[in-house]
């Protein structure tokens, strides 16, 4: 009978991921509701499906009782009763189980019987599909843009469509129907609709799996990206870590020749990435963050999460950056509230005789003048720069 019906659930688990229990579970529900509305009741039903061959049994159960105790026909008999109408003879309290054929159901219960069903299945197919979403929440997919809903942008996924909300969105890229895009899902709600995911292209960690999909090393534990700042569509900045001496980290997520980088980059549509090594140090961790501008020295307090840099004078708005961007990169990264100072300015002030600071730096290992590079933002700040961590 039911080999259609078998084929019919193969195909359901294939191609919607419903399991096949899901499915008995529901041509149960389904039975049972077709009983109620045929009998007035189902409590006295029984159901029993063969998993194996889907054949299935429809069963009322009556309770034998005496004449006196008959309450309820729907679920009790009397012997008389049993003996006239099924020639059967049971003793009190015993339980008689009458079978009948869903046949028996008028049109208006089995359309609800297929209703129920056609429910069930739909509730089944939005949880496996909230599942299997779910378990990739703070991944990375992939999708095809398919429109924009207001401020958002909607990315097919292919069984659902996952929501880029405007402030998730970075401000250079264009987001065309029809363009495949790998965004971060950075949040699956389960609702009565179905599974709303909301995805990320602004987020740090979007890069950071990035370069898990890309460097061998992080995958296996050996580098560890122990911290992002970034300001999408512009610049990033990672600290790096290995777990193993002989393994240069940065030189790691370069790759060679640049090839792993540049996979990210080309992601990121150009996006510029300074990758700098992770110190427990925090002097050196800032000092670090500061790159590519060279440091003369670093004070750091680490109860207060604040640090003094000074910088050459000609460093110093490579230092601080385009509009203030390298500086509140670097204090992001490090968590630190960075004041950065010109040489001239920490001598002006007594910061050098303070802390009894006194070094050649503007000379070269074969002891001629470095004058370092220009500043190719072409800004320069007299009074020095302040970033707080949390500075947008």
């Amino acid at each position: 009978m039911n080999s259609e019906l078998m084929a019919a659930l193969v195909m359901l688990e294939k191609e919607r991921g419903i399991s096949r229990e899901a499915i008995f579970d529901a041509i149960e529900a389904s039975l049972l509701a077709a009983s109620k509305n045929h009998f007035g009741k189902a409590d006295n039903v029984k159901v029993v499906i063969n998993r194996e061959t889907g054949e299935y049994e429809l069963f009322q159960e009556f309770e034998v009782v005496r004449d006196a105790d008959l309450e309820d026909p729907s679920c009790q008999i009397t012997k008389e009763q049993l003996k006239e109408r099924f020639g059967e003879k049971l003793k009190f309290g015993d339980i008689f189980r009458r079978k009948f054929e869903s046949a028996d159901f008028g049109r208006i219960a089995s359309q609800n019987a297929k209703n129920v069903i056609l429910q069930k299945l739909r509730e089944e197919e939005r949880r496996s599909v909230y599942d299997q979403f779910f378990a990739k929440e703070h991944q990375i997919v992939t999708g095809t843009i398919s429109r924009g809903t207001g401020k958002n942008v909607s990315v097919n996924l292919g069984k659902t469509d996952a929501i880029i909300p405007e402030n998730e969105r970075v401000k250079t890229e264009n987001y065309l129907p029809g363009r495949r895009i790998k965004v971060y899902i950075l949040d699956v709600k389960e609702t009565p609709k179905g599974p709303k995911i909301t995805a990320s292209r602004t987020s740090p960690e979007f890069v950071r799996r990035l370069f898990e999909a890309e460097v061998p090393e992080i995958q296996s534990g050996i580098v560890e990206i122990m911290a992002i700042a970034r300001e999408p569509g512009s610049r990033t900045k990672m600290a790096v870590w290995s777990n193993d001496e002989n393994v240069d980290p940065i030189g790691a997520c370069v790759g060679q020749n640049g090839s792993r980088v540049n996979a990210v980059v080309d992601e990121l549509n150009g996006e510029k990435i300074d990758i700098i090594n992770y110190s427990d140090v925090s002097a050196e961790l800032i000092e670090n963050a500061i790159s590519p501008a060279k440091v003369i020295c670093v004070l750091a307090d680490d109860e207060e999460r604040s640090a003094i840099v000074v910088v050459p004078d000609y460093q110093l708005s490579l230092a601080i950056g385009k509009v203030g961007q390298n500086a509140r990169l670097a204090a992001r990264l490090t968590g630190y509230k960075i004041d950065i100072k010109s040489e001239s300015q920490a001598r002006e002030s007594g910061l050098f005789e303070e802390i009894g600071y006194i070094e050649d730096y503007y000379y070269d290992e074969e002891g001629e003048f470095d004058e370092g590079a220009a500043d190719e933002e072409g800004e320069y700040y007299e009074d020095g720069y302040t970033a707080e961590p949390d500075e947008e």
